[in-house]
């Protein structure tokens, strides 16, 4: 049966962007592709085989078209996605160089930024098991961060948990507001899973084991560290596990921490312990690395327990 077919028990709240990635470092050619922290995340759980809903907004054009076609094909439940006939959908650009990738946005007044506590579908983030947010969603607008902490709380009262990617973006929002905002959501979240580059800049903390106290101080149950090439520190409570990282030939790091966010998730729903939903989450991201986009690379389930296997 097909992940749509079914109520999803993940679901996350966003804003999808078409992706136009350069196909070498200084090129003029862009490969066009999909993107989006929430949306990248969503086709993760589809393809480690998780029942995923998305609540977003589209644009009436060709690219919003496209992401319903995606998510179609992967089997993103869209119940909770609507179409916005006086906005568009957002695209940005990844460019790379020696110094790695960077990002340029087109998502001003998108669709997406338009989300607000009066346009939720309630009803598919209360049925759910688990309900994603990312501080991306916070700082594209006032009525996004609105409806983000809305959804927060209606999952709260309704029993479901909250799992929640900082994923900061200063071009996006000033670092006070990204921290109040932050902390804010962290003390309503069951999990964190924040990058250490993010965490760094949010807690000016440089020691992983620091950060992560920092984090669990705030009540978040359970917190994954991301520490790219150099793998996870999963802490819980006094428990603190350092799995490490997988040596691969990295061609484009874009949309890594949202591949592992996604199969660290449909891996807990699944029944694993959060041990071993990072490990599977940690070979998971390390392979989404191996080919240009977000979403293209993101691995099936055989592909990530071969790397395990191997390991």
């Amino acid at each position: 049966m097909a992940a749509s077919d079914m109520a999803a028990e993940i679901v996350a709240i966003g804003e999808p962007m078409i992706e136009f990635n350069q196909t070498e470092a200084n090129a003029r050619d862009y490969l066009q592709g999909f993107g989006g922290d929430t949306s990248n995340f969503c086709v993760a759980v589809a393809r480690q085989g998780g029942r995923v809903g998305y609540v977003t907004r589209l644009g009436d054009d060709t690219f919003g078209r496209s992401f319903l076609d995606l998510w179609k094909r992967e089997g993103v439940d869209t119940s909770g996605v609507a179409t916005d006939h006086e906005a568009h959908t957002a695209v940005y650009f990844v460019t790379h160089d020696e110094r790695g990738h960077a990002f340029s946005y087109l998502r001003r007044g998108s669709a997406a930024s338009r989300l607000a506590p009066a346009n939720l579908p309630l009803d598919v983030i209360g049925g759910a098991r688990y309900l994603h947010v990312s501080g991306i969603s916070q700082a594209i607008s006032e009525s996004a961060c609105d409806a983000v902490l809305a959804a927060v709380e209606h999952a709260k009262r309704s029993g479901v948990a909250v799992t929640f990617d900082p994923n900061v973006r200063l071009k996006l929002w000033p670092l006070t507001r990204a921290r109040a905002i932050i902390d804010a959501t962290a003390r309503l979240s069951d999990i964190m899973l924040p990058s250490f580059e993010d965490a760094q800049t949010l807690t000016g903390l440089d020691d992983p084991e620091a950060i992560v106290q920092h984090y669990l101080a705030l009540g978040p149950h359970t917190v994954c560290l991301k520490l790219g090439g150099d793998g996870v520190l999963v802490a819980q409570g006094a428990s603190r596990v350092r799995i490490a990282g997988h040596k691969v030939d990295v061609v484009d790091a874009t949309g890594a921490g949202d591949c592992f966010d996604g199969a660290f998730v449909t891996r807990l729903a699944a029944g694993d312990s959060a041990e071993a939903a990072a490990r599977y989450a940690n070979a998971a991201a390390a392979l989404s690395t191996q080919g240009y986009g977000a979403v293209a690379p993101i691995p099936r389930p055989a592909d990530v327990r071969a790397m395990l296997a191997a390991h």
